[in-house]
C-alpha cells in the first residue's frame, strides 16, 4: 500500500541527494539539439528543471534559459548552482500554470521531467509556448541491466514491491516519453527519437541513494522501502559491491508544425 503524499511532489524530500547522486547527461545532447534545430536559440525554456541536471547541458547552448521547476526546495538548489549566471532565470511553478513569453521561444526542453505535465494538455501547451518553427526536446535517462542482473533484479521487486517492479529484461522504471503524443500529433512535425549509451558503476551504497530519489521508492512505507533495498544490497553485494547501470539517454525531437 502506497502513502497518501502526491507522487510528483516527492523529490524536494531528498533535493540534496537527488542533485548528488542522479546522473547528469552527455552534452552530446546538447550538439544534438543544435544539429537538429540548425541554429542557436535565442530563448531556452525548461521544463521541470529540477536541481539543474539538464540545465547544465541546455547551457552550453549559449542562449538565457528559464527554468520552470514547481517544487521550490528543487528549485532552492538550481537557484545556488546558477546563483552568479546571468543567463539562467527560476520560475517556481507548474509548466501548466507558467504563462510564455507572447512571441514564444525557440526551444522548449524537459529532462527527466515530461510525464509530470499534465498529459491532457502537455502537447498543446508546449507548442502554445514555441516560436514558429521552434524545437521540443525531451530527454531522459533509462536505467537497465544486463540481462542476468536485470531477472535477478526483478524478481526481488516481486518479492518485496511487485507493485513497482516493470518487467525483465527492460529497466526498472516507468517510461517518461510518451512519444506517439508528439509523432502522432498535428501541432509537431519532423519527429526523431535517439539515444547516448553509457554504463556508469554504482556502489551499492551510492545505488541505493540513487533509489531513494526514485518517486516510486519514495512512495513505499518505510518499513517497506527498507526490506528491498536490504535485498537490493544483499543482491549488488552478492556480485562484488558495484552495479553497473546501463545507462541509455533517450532524446526526442519535434518541431512546432507550420
Amino acid at each position: 500500500m502506497v502513502s497518501e503524499r502526491v507522487q510528483s511532489q516527492v523529490f524536494g524530500e531528498v533535493a540534496t541527494d537527488y542533485d548528488d547522486v542522479r546522473p547528469g547527461y552527455p552534452v552530446e545532447i546538447a550538439d544534438r539539439i543544435l544539429a537538429y534545430a540548425g541554429r542557436r536559440p535565442a530563448a531556452i525554456a525548461e521544463v521541470g528543471a529540477g536541481t539543474g541536471k539538464g540545465t547544465e547541458v541546455l547551457r552550453t547552448l549559449d542562449a538565457p534559459i528559464t527554468c520552470v521547476e514547481p517544487d521550490a526546495a528543487m528549485a532552492g538548489v538550481l537557484r545556488r548552482r546558477f546563483h552568479d549566471d546571468e543567463f539562467v532565470a527560476i520560475e517556481v511553478s507548474r509548466f501548466e500554470d507558467w504563462p510564455p513569453p507572447a512571441d514564444g521561444v525557440d526551444l522548449l526542453a524537459s529532462a527527466q521531467a515530461w510525464h509530470w505535465v499534465s498529459h491532457q494538455t502537455r502537447t498543446r501547451l508546449a507548442a502554445e509556448a514555441l516560436a514558429p518553427g521552434g524545437v521540443i526536446a525531451l530527454f531522459a535517462h533509462d536505467f537497465g541491466f544486463d540481462e542476468d542482473t536485470a531477472t535477478a533484479m526483478q524478481n526481488v521487486y516481486l518479492k518485496h514491491a511487485p507493485e513497482i517492479a516493470h518487467g525483465v529484461p527492460a529497466n526498472l522504471h516507468p517510461d517518461v516519453f510518451h512519444p506517439d503524443e508528439l509523432r502522432t500529433s498535428p501541432l509537431f512535425s519532423d519527429f526523431e527519437q535517439q539515444e547516448v549509451i553509457r554504463v556508469v558503476p554504482f556502489p551499492t551504497p551510492r545505488y541505493l541513494r540513487l533509489l531513494s530519489t526514485f518517486s516510486n521508492h519514495r512512495m513505499l512505507p518505510e518499513q517497506r522501502r527498507s526490506q528491498l533495498h536490504e535485498a537490493i544490497a544483499k543482491l549488488i553485494d552478492g556480485r562484488g559491491g558495484v552495479l553497473h547501470q546501463q545507462l541509455t539517454t533517450g532524446l526526442i525531437l519535434a518541431r512546432r508544425a507550420a
